[in-house]
């Protein structure tokens, strides 16, 4: 059902959308429930809340990852993987969700604690696969990712690549797919994916699979958000191309697409107040662009919040926005988002702000 706001030309459609991820039969919604607060700032009863929450406003699609919570804390890692664990263990609504994970590499090494390593080896593979099934507590994951390049490159607020020092490289992406091609054939992952990727990296992945006859990527997770467009710089084309989907996290920039930390503001409880690891999210150089997105919201009557979510999951090459909260009432803006058609008209005036103030952070 959608109805159409007159006063400001604005369609609002309370019908989750529904959408395949690229080359399978899996269906998700236009949104997928972050999870990368529970067990930092989330407890378990927390994390239980937002997922009666969202479930029951139509989302099916759940993320996260063998190295959460965020930030990255050794006595923690896991943490997050076990909420979701008892959550569906209580519920018994396992075949009802499509469940993602990622499995870390060679850039999160140092975050790591349930196992040796890190880097994306076919052992290490497998032993971080059944870690995450076993703290899930199911036998199959519905999409398992790859959650960082095994080496050095331009990702998380890192510009450029001058040179390139091979010594450094992690497992060859030829032995990580093949791995998790294994994965797919014993059932224990329906599909697969890559996460802060770059373009070579993804026609790595793209063409190993034609030429060895391996499984082919469905997804992409990247950064994506108002503020910072650079996935339309050569990877969006590839995506539309090679049909690929983008599953994008920080449409909100790390929450400062609200507007809550304009004028140097941090919120008691906010990540920014938790640690300055985030900071390149919220730079001096994003505040003008910020204001004028609040602006543009204000204007035509929405949530902030929900008109950057609104704009990520409207982007041909997205597949489904991954958002994240602390609390209900932020996933219940959230939420609302994903149910919000943009006018053109507003569409053409975030085009005119992001011409003034393009890519503002890394």
């Amino acid at each position: 059902m959608c109805i159409t706001m007159s006063k400001v030309h604005l369609l609002y459609c309370f019908n989750m959308d529904h959408r395949k991820l690229p080359g399978t039969n899996i269906e998700v919604t236009s949104i997928c429930l972050g999870t990368m607060n529970w067990g930092q700032q989330n407890t378990e009863a927390q994390a239980h809340e937002q997922l009666d929450y969202a479930i029951e406003h139509g989302i099916n699609f759940i993320d996260t990852a063998e190295i959460y919570p965020i930030p990255p804390d050794k006595t923690k890692q896991g943490t997050t993987e076990g909420y979701l664990g008892s959550w569906l263990k209580k519920t018994g609504k396992r075949k009802d969700l499509i469940i993602a994970s990622k499995v870390a590499g060679m850039m999160q090494k140092g975050s790591m604690g349930t196992r040796e390593g890190g880097t994306l080896t076919r052992d290490s593979i497998r032993a971080a696969v059944d870690g995450s099934l076993k703290r899930l507590g199911t036998d199959y994951l519905d999409l398992y990712q790859v959650h960082g390049p095994d080496r050095i490159t331009n990702v998380w607020g890192r510009y450029g690549v001058e040179d390139v020092d091979t010594s450094q490289d992690g497992a060859p992406i030829e032995e990580t797919l093949s791995a998790l091609t294994e994965l797919v054939k014993e059932g224990k992952v329906r599909a697969i994916g890559v996460s802060n990727e770059s373009p070579w990296g993804l026609m790595q992945y793209l063409n190993l699979a034609r030429e060895k006859g391996l499984t082919k990527i469905s997804t992409i997770q990247n950064q994506y958000s108002l503020l910072s467009r650079k996935f339309e710089i050569g990877l969006s084309e590839m995506c539309l191309r090679e049909n690929i989907g983008l599953l994008p996290y920080s449409a909100l920039s790390m929450g400062s697409l609200t507007g809550k930390y304009l004028g140097g503001a941090r919120p008691a409880g906010s990540r920014l107040a938790l640690t300055d690891r985030n900071a390149h999210y919220n730079p001096p150089q994003s505040q003008a662009a910020i204001q004028r997105y609040v602006d543009l919201a204000k204007k035509y009557s929405l949530d902030p919040a929900a008109m950057a979510i609104a704009f990520a999951t409207s982007r041909p090459f997205t597949t489904s926005t991954i958002i994240g909260a602390t609390s209900v009432e932020q996933l219940a803006v959230d939420i609302e988002g994903g149910n919000i058609t943009l006018p053109e008209e507003l569409l053409k005036e975030i085009a005119d702000v992001h011409r003034e103030y393009p890519n503002t952070h890394a």
